[in-house]
């Protein structure tokens, strides 16, 4: 039976310092071409997932500088919706061509609009904190501000201001029951984009809310769902780092769950950058008891080849990986 995994890309795959669509799809072109080490044997199924935050940033700018009675912007859901489709069409053109030159043309590529489900109830709606859409100077966001009166900008790391809304955890993906048989059929898949459409349950159905679910999280709950063998979550680096910048930082390797979330929990890692990946992994190898690694798109082969990069593992795993 084939390893199944889910690969969830971090903004560096798609984005770039040029914003067109052309550039955009040439990134994710470069993207493809890195995974394919990690298909090309035939004998792993494999899940893309992937961010959207700058991408549906830009759009509601686009639409609200447009926005007029007969032309009106759309809300934060139907905006994560539309990138979604966007970004699965810009994937599905760079991984044809990636599984051609690989010779796989006969795999298929399917993209799947995903929703997730949230808690109406959530904290993080009193609390927006997700980052979307471009840096602005101080001057440009105090403008912003004005005009958008309803908007929460905060200065990000020194890089600028952002604004920032309700990030609610996912709590289930209501597509995952669909996307099993496209896995089983061996079609490479991708979805749960943005960590998938923000709904609520409501009646007997769903209803869109103005969120935007962290990837991370979101991929973590997706590859539970469709009982994933491993997550495999991809940065800008190529190991998780504790005292990362600083004269002692360590990498970490293989690392038992327990010991990982401890290192969690004592503020090792940024609330901006790596604290929600290795969040979403904990919290994937702790419900499945499965293994999740973080690495980057760089590191493929190597991590094909002797899985590097940092393993999360089940803490009955431990004697194997560290008894003598």
């Amino acid at each position: 039976m084939a390893k199944r995994i889910v690969v969830a890309l971090g903004g560096n795959a798609i984005l770039t310092s040029d914003p067109t669509a052309q550039a955009q799809s040439m990134a994710l072109n470069k993207t493809a071409a890195q995974l394919m080490p990690l298909i090309k044997d035939n004998d792993v199924e494999m899940v893309v997932t992937h961010g959207n935050g700058p991408q549906v940033g830009n759009l509601l700018l686009q639409q609200l500088e447009s926005n007029s009675v007969k032309n009106p912007a759309m809300p934060l859901d139907t905006a994560v919706a539309m990138t979604q489709g966007q970004i699965g069409y810009w994937m599905a053109q760079a991984f044809t061509e990636a599984l051609a030159n690989n010779g796989m043309s006969d795999v298929p590529f399917v993209s799947v609009v995903t929703r997730t489900v949230v808690d109406a109830n959530d904290e993080a709606f009193k609390n927006p904190t997700k980052p979307i859409g471009p840096f602005y100077s101080q001057e440009e966001a105090k403008n912003i501000q004005t005009q958008y009166p309803d908007w929460k900008l905060i200065e990000d790391s020194g890089r600028g201001y952002r604004r920032v809304v309700p990030s609610p955890l996912p709590l289930k993906i209501v597509e995952a029951n669909a996307i099993k048989p496209l896995l089983e059929s061996s079609a490479l898949v991708t979805v749960s984009g943005g960590g998938g459409i923000p709904v609520i349950e409501k009646n007997k159905g769903y209803q869109g809310v103005e969120a935007v679910i962290d990837k991370d999280f979101s991929a973590a709950k997706l590859a539970e769902l469709v009982d994933a063998d491993e997550l495999v979550i991809f940065t800008s680096v190529g190991d998780v780092f504790l005292n990362f910048g600083k004269p002692n930082q360590k990498a970490l390797g293989v690392v038992p769950v327990s010991e990982m979330r401890q290192y969690l929990e004592e503020g090792y890692f940024a609330a901006g950058s790596m604290k929600p990946k290795v969040a979403a992994a904990v919290a994937f190898v702790e419900n499945t008891g499965k293994q999740a690694t973080i690495t980057s798109l760089e590191n493929v082969e190597n991590f094909v080849k002797s899985g590097a990069g940092t393993r999360i593992v089940p803490d009955l795993v431990k004697k194997k990986y560290f008894s003598k």
